[in-house]
């Protein structure tokens, strides 16, 4: 395990595997480039790490060790050629001592090969004459290093083939992925069978539009609604009959006086710390309005940098050009509570100010937080709207419209070295961050070409696995694996098609001068609609509770419009390409609370799927604006699902807490004024309809 991660899972307190499962991934974190035909020198195709002029340069190097043998010359351009392989993330990410050699596959290796790989590179090799050897790499500490680098032969520089391969076979820390001479390939390739439906069950009748676990692990969750209030709600058990344990009328915090709420607008985000239960930190992503509201200082998105004029911009829905803009504010429980666990409320008064940014158009703003299994907070944010993104913000690489940022929101700069460094509040930027390779990159880029990422989330098994879903324009919703300095494609795409722009007024994007990044997933919107109008996808979650075996490892996501549901299914498993299967969805007959018919269908009606979310069980949420839904056992629905057993306990993560005295069944009937408020409001204007214009 390198030392970074080490001290990172230190720090977090319980050491998950950074990549359970491989992924194709490059040593530098990209994702592999997309090739039409095979590298001159490394025997790679479709899909490789090595562009064509690092493919020149691996073969100067293997020319320059003139290896006379023919059989290692072989060997050792194959470990060359390692670099290039879709899978090098994972072939090279732990040998920290010798970076130029991959994980050679041994008979000890429970990877992806049953080839003893490092034996036949030993007896191949060990005593042939290589210059500037690859495996001359300093060994210091570790069993069998070499005695004396200076020479060029194997027999010379290790005693055994058993110190070798001590050194250089096994396989990565996940134990999925070694070399074994070959390009990688995974061989599970067993096929999964779609659910033949998911089974809901309704909790609770508030709508909301993010959820988050509460970070103690405990059986409770953070619930906010549009407007800007967040509540803290006990999660009752599956197959309790209980429903969400919130009291309406006592907030954990409320932030509309902050917040500009509107069909579009709102509170858009909110994240907690990863020490939460320590520091008691937590963030909110909103929009305000600075008409209205002092604290709304914004620099605007418009300029100059991005060569665009604000005064040039005809007015949006009678709104000025950054009149409204997007936040990101650092809110704590200090003074409310000396255990943030146990914290029931919090002060709305700012700690900080994050992030600032006035929006050019009254759309596609996003807005999702959260932290990343490395613990800097992501910032989906969308292209600002007007239609079809005229002035083509999410593929200037200047603009942070239309992009994922990558935030360190633990160091924070003095204000002299915020201003000299241009940045947008107060933040720093992660040094691996891919404008280190990309210099056009501002800085806090990490993905560009999106349009509206709405609802984005890292896979809890597989943290690699970083899914955004992406409103489209026209005709296609996309899911996206997200990559450092991945390029999705719009406004040169939409989903998998060009897109061609009824207006430019700031330049289009050629698609041969961008390597576009397709999506896993989607669907078009006739699918959904047959007028093929009405359609926004929202997404989810890969499914990682046991309550629902027969869905599990799936990602699961829908349209906004409650039209369907989805399952995706990487097929072969760890290849990054998926399979969706659109599936049914019912209610429970033992629901703790009645779900509203969808008349003309044996389903519920949800209404719209505002959003999805995962408690600390790994159950999933259908955040609605008929209410809250979960997953359940797919018996309750008289479902066929062989892995289940109906009788199995669920077990609690954590220690229960209750936010409030109020009682269940109080709840089950009431909502309070913010309850009826937004129901009223949602059958008056559809909630983000403004993402498909």
């Amino acid at each position: 395990m390198r030392l970074h991660q080490f001290f990172f899972c230190l720090l977090l307190s319980s050491c998950f595997a950074l990549s359970s499962l491989a992924l194709p991934l490059c040593s530098d974190s990209r994702a592999p480039l997309e090739v039409n035909s095979t590298l001159s020198f490394c025997p790679y195709k479709v899909k490789t790490c090595c562009n064509t002029m690092e493919d020149s340069n691996l073969n100067k190097q293997f020319q320059a060790m003139n290896i006379s043998d023919k059989s290692c010359a072989s060997v050792v351009k194959s470990i060359l050629c390692a670099k290039c392989d879709p899978y090098s993330s994972d072939l090279f990410s732990d040998n920290l001592d010798q970076q130029s050699v991959p994980f050679l596959c041994n008979s000890t290796s429970s990877a992806n090969s049953t080839t003893d790989f490092c034996s036949e590179t030993w007896e191949t090799c060990q005593n042939v004459s290589i210059s500037g050897s690859l495996f001359a790499a300093s060994l210091q500490g570790r069993a069998g290093a070499p005695s004396n680098n200076n020479t060029s032969k194997l027999a010379d520089l290790w005693q055994s083939k058993t110190d070798f391969c001590s050194a250089f076979g096994g396989a990565s820390s996940n134990e999925t992925v070694c070399f074994g001479g070959e390009p990688v390939t995974l061989n599970d390739t067993t096929p999964v069978k779609p659910p033949s439906g998911l089974c809901l069950e309704k909790i609770g009748n508030g709508s909301y539009l993010n959820m988050v676990p509460h970070p103690d692990g405990s059986n409770r969750a953070f619930f906010s609604t549009q407007p800007g209030i967040v509540f803290l709600a006990g999660i009752p058990d599956q197959d309790s009959g209980r429903v969400l344990d919130v009291d309406p009328s006592s907030p954990f915090v409320d932030l509309t006086d902050e917040i500009h709420f509107d069909t579009e607008f709102g509170m858009m985000g909110m994240a907690f710390h990863p020490k939460f239960a320590q520091n008691g930190r937590f963030f909110a992503s909103f929009n305000c309005d600075k008409s209205k509201w002092p604290g709304c200082t914004g620099r605007c998105s418009c300029n100059s940098d991005v060569n665009c004029d604000p005064s040039k911009i005809t007015p949006d829905s009678g709104s000025q050009p950054c009149q409204y803009q997007t936040v990101i504010a650092e809110y704590t429980t200090n003074g409310t509570s000396p255990d943030p666990s146990k914290a029931k409320n919090a002060k709305p008064t700012e700690v900080r100010r994050i992030f600032t940014m006035g929006l050019p158009f009254t759309s596609h703003h996003a807005g999702q937080i959260l932290f990343g299994p490395d613990g800097y907070l992501y910032f989906m944010m969308g292209d600002g709207g007007g239609g079809a993104d005229p002035y083509n913000f999410s593929q200037n690489k200047k603009s942070l419209l239309g992009k994922i940022m990558r935030l360190d929101v633990d160091n924070i700069p003095s204000a002299s070295e915020i201003s000299k460094m241009g940045l947008w509040g107060n933040y720093s930027i992660p040094k691996d961050n891919p404008f280190r390779e990309d210099k056009d990159l501002e800085p806090e880029i990490w993905a560009v070409g999106l349009r509206n990422p709405w609802r984005c989330s890292f896979d809890s098994s597989r943290p690699s696995y970083f899914m955004c879903a992406d409103v489209g324009q026209d005709t296609y919703e996309e899911v996206d694996l997200i990559t450092k300095g991945g390029n999705y494609g719009w406004r040169v795409y939409e989903g998998p098609n060009i897109f061609h722009p009824e207006s430019s007024p700031g330049g289009n994007t050629s698609a041969k001068s961008v390597n576009t990044i397709l999506p896993v997933m989607g669907y078009n919107h006739s699918e959904v609609d047959s007028s093929g109008k009405s359609a926004s996808i929202t997404g989810g979650y890969f499914y990682r509770s046991e309550t629902d075996p027969c869905t599990a490892g799936m990602y699961v996501y829908a349209d906004l419009y409650g039209n369907g549901v989805w399952a995706g299914i990487e097929t072969p498993a760890n290849s990054g390409n998926f399979v969706s299967n659109r599936t049914t969805f019912s209610c429970a007959d033992d629901s703790p609370m009645k779900c509203s018919d969808s008349p003309g269908s044996s389903g519920p009606s949800l209404g719209y799927v505002f959003s999805f979310g995962e408690d600390n069980n790994k159950d999933i949420y259908l955040l609605t604006s008929n209410g809250v839904y979960r997953v359940v056992r797919p018996s309750r629905c008289n479902l066929t699902c062989s892995k289940e057993n109906a009788t199995a306990a669920r077990r609690n993560p954590g220690p229960s807490s209750s936010p409030s005295s109020s009682s269940s069944s109080c709840y089950k009937h009431m909502n309070g004024f913010y309850g009826s408020l937004m129901v009223l409001f949602v059958s008056l204007s559809l909630i983000l309809l403004g993402s498909l214009n």
